[in-house]
């Protein structure tokens, strides 16, 4: 009987964390416990593409992200995207991941429903399913994959063609398979955070002790 080997699984979490909170962490930790992932590198996005330039600068959401995760030894910090000049893709991103990983592992991004429905419009988007599995997670507000409406025909043919309810799937092979993920949904948005703080009023217990300091004492998002 044949053995068949195993990949670990690393967690790739892009974004711009403009600012990072509890519902990140949150949806992180949970992918760890439940799907195995060994590590998970979140990765602030520099100048993205298909969002609004973010409100706090690359140095203030990467420091953001590194006081946040501090502490968990599954969670590392990656600046590679806030380092690049020009904007941001992930498909970049993505290669230069499995050019530099000197084991065989399958690499794993993790992307909330509402951005994974407009993948058509990311840079070289097919491309994308030959260098990572897609984890999807719920957002509030939006309803499940299956449910969902808004696929442009290409990507409901990418999803009902790739789509798995096994977790073991995602160790078999380095990449192409796109896996639901049931997580925690907590109603946290950074669009809330900031517009609260833009008020004047408080966003303690949104976000790590932490993290609401350093907003506080850089007067970000005032």
């Amino acid at each position: 009987m044949s053995i068949i080997n195993k990949l670990p699984l690393i967690g790739i979490y892009g974004g711009t964390f403009d600012p990072i909170h509890y519902g990140h962490l949150r949806i992180a930790e949970e992918l760890c416990d439940t799907i195995g992932l060994q590590k998970i590198f979140f990765v602030p996005s520099g100048l993205p593409r298909l969002r609004q330039t973010p409100a706090a600068s690359r140095e203030h959401r990467a420091a953001m992200v590194r006081l946040a995760i501090e502490g968990n030894p599954r969670f590392e910090l990656d600046t590679r995207e806030i380092n690049r000049t020009g904007v941001t893709a992930t498909v970049q991103t993505l290669r230069e991941y499995q050019h530099e990983t000197r084991i065989d592992a399958a690499f794993c991004f993790i992307l909330g429903i509402d951005a994974f429905i407009k993948i058509d419009q990311w840079t070289e988007w097919l491309e994308l399913f030959n260098l990572c599995h897609f984890i999807i997670v719920a957002r509030p507000g939006f309803a499940s994959l299956t449910e969902t409406q808004q696929f442009s025909d290409d990507v409901q043919h990418e999803f009902l063609s790739r789509r798995t309810a096994k977790v073991s799937d995602l160790a078999l092979q380095s990449s192409g398979f796109i896996y639901t993920a049931q997580t925690s949904m907590l109603d946290i948005s950074a669009s809330q955070i900031r517009t609260l703080l833009s008020a004047g009023k408080s966003i303690r217990y949104l976000l790590p002790e932490k993290v609401h300091d350093y907003i506080k004492s850089n007067r970000l998002y005032t």
